[in-house]
């Protein structure tokens, strides 16, 4: 979809010189990207983008000076892809924790089709790291268009109106959805929200929102001012100081409280910008810290139990250990991992080895419907041993055959059952789905209950969009392990890499939070917490009944196995919606139990979750 997209535009700009400038010299036609970045991802939107959607190139022309151009006979299939162009542009963006809710507003014009004539439109809408998309709110032609939440039971009443070519996702995080029906020359008004994570790297946060506009989207009209405008707040949650540290704007701080910060910037322009928004900050601590918000809920809120958030920061600094390593790679390597889900499978493990201690051990399980073993036991990680790894993944990693899932997890979990002194690691990767994947997680939950003082993390993996990411999402949750996906293909080697570098990163295992015990009803998400890594803070949310304590105890194990334990003040979050700040993370972990469990007052439960907290 992606690539006909990109070329869908391609073709739109070549389409849009027919329409008329006028005589007007300043007036200039749009320019395409350069010779050299002519592939079908240069075309790709960058920025929240609107394109008029031609079937019939006869309609294109200018709507407030016609040319009557000769007529063009035959017809655009797939339909080109005109950009319009924008004529106001904002955007806010409230940060909270580690989540940030983006606002979009903005105008575009229909600059490419006779008045007299109209054309569906298309919006774009690229978000950041983990972008779920909020709502959507569209005027145009005298009509409002807006998005809503709907039960999978009344999608049958709607199949008319809900086309597949109406909306979905472009990409796993651009969104699209059609205007229908827009006249040449009219003004649609945009407003459109999303959430996503910030990025977090050596004791910095940082937000990117996609926020660079090509050339082409500019009036072609004279060299007129044009206003840009962002606004920014901050707040932390933990009330403690914010260093700034990047900005892609010139930000004018407009207040500054502990633990938040406001900033806007305006400026009038000739170009709409072309960077994204970059902001960066620190918390001002060195070492490990946290705390716990709570919130009692709204009268709207269908479910009146208390919400809370707990949070632990791993610092700027780590002269924490970690721990030793024991790590068995499960890679499927059927079929269809042929190419380069698969060489980017072997880079990213290959880049992991090299950067393991040499106290740190590993092996290597290939498998489709049967198992290829690097070793039959574990290996210490050796510059010599790692480079017999990499030379025999060149010579096993040969993709064919059916995928069984089962054996080569049982394998791996035999191997590190004797595990002594460090923390064992499953990783899997996988981009197919098999048929006892609920069995395969009760078999696993067994096997997991057992064992040393930390029992295995699954760790998994998802390629593409046919592999099952709720299985996935379930095996590592039952286990305290992580999850993640590539899908698309030029992406599974820096994901996959990233979350490599997580588990390599573990300072602290096995934690709990001592206040659940005491409470008359608890609700956590997830329900067994993972590790805590250098590279990511920890946050876990839920609801509760009881008296929560003015102060909780997180322990747990620190990587030289001592233990760890630190005091977590409880504050009143009166300024923070917790509701929406974890209800990403609540509604994938729910969808997944759904999955598990068939449970259909539990898919209820996630529908009702879904429908509060879009917009």
């Amino acid at each position: 979809m992606a690539e006909e997209f990109g070329r869908s535009v391609e073709d739109g700009l070549k389409l849009s010189r027919r329409i008329y400038l006028g005589k007007d010299r300043a007036v200039t036609p749009p320019k395409p990207p350069s010779h050299m970045d002519k592939s079908p991802a240069a075309f790709l939107p960058t920025a929240p983008m609107v394109y008029a959607v031609i079937s019939d190139p006869g309609i294109v022309d200018n709507p407030d000076i016609p040319s009557y151009q000769p007529h063009v006979y035959g017809r655009c299939d797939p339909p080109a892809l005109i950009p319009l162009q924008m004529n106001r542009i904002e955007l806010e963006a409230d940060s909270y924790l580690d989540t940030a809710f983006v606002k979009i507003s903005g105008s575009w014009r229909v600059h490419c089709v006779m008045g007299s004539k109209s054309c569906d439109c298309r919006l774009a809408v690229p978000m950041g790291e983990q972008g779920s998309i909020l709502g959507v709110e569209i005027e145009a032609s005298r009509k409002l268009y807006y998005t809503e939440m709907i039960a999978i039971e009344d999608r049958k009443y709607l199949e008319k109106e809900a086309r597949l070519e109406n909306g979905g996702f472009l990409k796993p995080h651009t969104f699209t959805i059609t205007i229908p029906k827009v006249d040449g020359g009219s003004t649609l008004s945009i407003k459109v929200s999303w959430m996503q994570k910030l990025l977090y790297h050596n004791g910095e946060f940082s937000l990117i929102v996609p926020f660079s506009f090509p050339d082409y989207v500019t009036p072609h009209v004279k060299k007129l001012p044009r206003k840009e405008k962002i606004q920014l707040n901050v707040n932390t949650g933990t009330g403690t100081e914010i260093v700034c540290k990047t900005t892609s704007h010139l930000l004018k701080e407009l207040r500054r409280e502990v633990g938040k910060l406001g900033f806007l910037y305006e400026s009038e322009v000739l170009t709409w910008t072309n960077i994204d928004f970059t902001f960066s900050y620190a918390v001002s601590f060195s070492h490990i810290f946290g705390g716990v918000l709570l919130q009692t809920p709204s009268v709207h809120d269908v479910d009146q139990r208390d919400m809370f958030c707990v949070y632990l920061f791993p610092g700027g600094h780590h002269s924490r250990k970690v721990f030793r390593k024991e790590i068995v790679f499960v890679v499927d390597i059927s079929g269809s991992m042929e190419g380069e889900p698969l060489e980017g499978t072997k880079n990213a493990i290959s880049a992991a080895l090299t950067n393991l201690d040499s106290l740190d051990s590993f092996n290597i399980i290939a498998f489709n419907g049967e198992t290829y073993l690097f070793s039959s036991s574990m290996e210490l990680a050796s510059e010599d041993t790692v480079e017999r790894a990499v030379e025999w993944m060149s010579m096993n990693f040969i993709a064919g055959g059916d995928t069984n899932i089962l054996v080569p997890l049982k394998q791996a979990t035999e191997m590190l059952s004797k595990s002594r002194g460090s923390i064992p690691f499953i990783f899997l990767v996988t981009d197919g789905a098999v048929e006892d994947e609920r069995q395969i997680c009760d078999i696993m939950k067994s096997h997991l209950t057992g064992g040393g003082l930390i029992c295995p993390r699954i760790c998994t993996f998802g390629i593409g969009s046919y592999c099952n990411h709720h299985f996935l999402r379930m095996l590592a949750m039952i286990s305290r392990g992580h999850y993640d996906a590539a899908y698309y293909i030029d992406s599974v080697e820096s994901r996959m890499q990233k979350l490599l570098s997580r588990i390599s990163s573990t300072i602290i295992a096995n934690i709990t939070i001592k206040a659940f015990d005491d409470l008359d009803e608890v609700e956590v998400y997830p329900s067994r917490i993972p590790d805590l890594s250098s590279d990511n803070p920890l946050i876990v949310s839920g609801r509760c009944q009881g008296n929560f304590p003015d102060t909780v105890v997180a322990i747990g194990i620190f990587g030289d196995l001592s233990n760890f334990s630190l005091d977590l003040k409880v504050q009143k979050a009166k300024d923070i919606p917790l509701h929406s700040v974890s209800a990403k993370q609540q509604i994938d972990l729910l969808t997944a139990q759904a999955w598990f469990s068939e449970n259909k007052q539990l898919e209820e439960k996630v529908c009702v979750f879904s429908s509060s907290y879009s917009c």
